[in-house]
């Protein structure tokens, strides 16, 4: 069993505005940064992209991944069991469904553990991760956020 330790964090300027998300994975001696930023997108699609990126990157099966986040919004979606009780409703009402369910068929490979830690509080990986985030959300050429964007145009027809 391979043990992943995973800090991650989003960042939006403006809500919605240009965003992006940084994560740190550490495994043993091993260690990756990856950060990438988006056009047109909010805080919380960051906070919980950030969370499947890092999923997404790990290779070993069933590893057991402990994934720290300031963002209350995704950890208590698992903690306090929100996650459970939005898929067993079909997620009716609820926002980011693109990424909730990219983030069910990923989340489910591994044993993960998520943990709140205060953001902009002096943890150091939680700091690089918000400097990654914010970075990549100044990058220029931003790619656009086709699920917000397609979430937007959703809620205009109704």
């Amino acid at each position: 069993m391979v043990d992943i330790t995973v800090y991650t964090d989003g960042a939006a300027r403006g809500n919605p505005g240009n965003g992006g998300y940084g994560v740190i994975m550490i495994s043993g001696k091993y260690r990756k940064e990856i950060s990438q930023g988006f056009a047109h997108t909010t805080n919380n699609r960051m906070e919980l992209l950030a969370a499947i990126v890092a999923l997404e990157h790990i290779k070993a099966e069933n590893a057991n991944v402990t994934i720290y986040s300031d963002s209350r919004y995704v950890v208590d979606a698992i903690n306090q069991n929100w996650l459970k009780s939005w898929e067993s409703k079909h997620f009716k009402n609820r926002k980011n469904l693109d990424l909730w369910m990219r983030f069910l068929k990923v989340y489910r490979r591994y044993n993960v553990k998520f943990v709140w830690v205060a953001g902009h509080a002096g943890n150091p990986l939680n700091e690089l991760c918000d400097k990654l985030a914010v970075a990549a959300s100044m990058q220029s050429n931003l790619q656009e956020d086709e699920g917000y964007i397609q979430s937007i145009e959703d809620n205009a027809l109704l």
